[in-house]
């Protein structure tokens, strides 16, 4: 009997020891699972009608592609975004449906992922001037943001600043990176772990978490958005794109695509939607060029 209570008393406290180190441990986990991303490489090769281009950004170097209409002249440019631990890979689509359309079409591999520079995701504090870098080397407006998720968060806050975007389709973005990244915390992350990596995250990559906000840059965006949600996405929830909404002044749009969880609200019809969007504000050639 001695030694079961022994052996009782030894397992409670092993377990204890360990729930105290996991829990000194957890705040500088989860700084490193939001800055730090899975990298994957696109193993498609370039589209055709694409080359493959290398743009500056705002202290790294971004790996992406630049794809031409042969339509004459374009009706505008195409930026795509993609989300969190993707690639330009997931372009390949957009480009073959919207170069055939006559756009000229940019996607490239955000900072920290794909083949381009970078140790750290900051969704959208720096990442929204790399993308006012990608946008001066357009060769033809107006310009179209295309993103999905972190790419979508992308978008807005960079549209907020930049009135050379005229249209904005964003799929599944976030309202601000604070509440979603809390919303996604393992059960066993407490609110004090989850502040704590925070703060780790912000010395880190030198940023502000509070300052990566959709829903704030909303306010100032002047562009026509599209937004689409799945209204069953369990991951970004569709609140977030509502209240992305909610503080848009410009002309709007907010798609709930019924079952659709995260990842899976761009199908066939809301590309369909999102033609009929371009469409009723872009003309069939495009007169403005850079």
């Amino acid at each position: 009997m001695r030694s079961g209570r022994t052996a009782a008393v030894g397992a409670i406290t092993f377990l204890i020891v360990a729930g105290a180190i996991l829990q000194t441990q957890l705040p500088a986990i989860g700084a490193g699972g939001l800055l730090h991303p899975a990298r994957t490489v696109t193993p498609r090769p370039t589209p055709a009608g694409c080359t493959d281009v290398t743009f500056n950004g705002d202290g790294v170097s971004r790996r992406g592609w630049r794809c031409q209409t042969a339509a004459g002249t374009p009706r505008g440019t195409i930026v795509y975004l993609h989300g969190i631990a993707d690639n330009r890979g997931s372009a390949t689509g957009v480009i073959q449906r919207f170069v055939a359309r006559g756009f000229d079409v940019i996607a490239y591999d955000s900072r920290a992922h794909g083949e381009s520079g970078g140790d750290a995701c900051t969704y959208g504090y720096y990442e929204k001037r790399d993308l006012a870098k990608v946008i001066d080397t357009a060769r033809v407006a107006p310009i179209i943001l295309i993103g999905t998720s972190l790419g979508a968060a992308v978008a807005l806050q960079e549209a907020a600043g930049d009135r050379r975007v005229a249209d904005i389709i964003a799929a599944e973005t976030f309202a601000d990176l604070r509440s979603v990244a809390t919303e996604r915390a393992p059960m066993v992350f407490t609110r004090g772990a989850i502040n704590r990596a925070f703060g780790i995250a912000e010395r880190e990559a030198r940023m502000r978490i509070d300052d990566v906000s959709p829903e704030r840059a909303a306010e100032r965006i002047s562009a026509r958005v599209m937004l689409i949600h799945g209204a069953a996405d369990v991951d970004t929830l569709p609140a977030h794109s509502q209240r992305v909404y909610e503080q848009l002044r410009g002309e709007k749009q907010l798609l709930l695509v019924p079952g659709a969880h995260h990842n899976e609200s761009l199908n066939g019809r809301t590309w369909d939607a999102i033609e009929q969007w371009l469409d009723g504000h872009l003309s069939p050639t495009n007169s403005a060029t850079r």
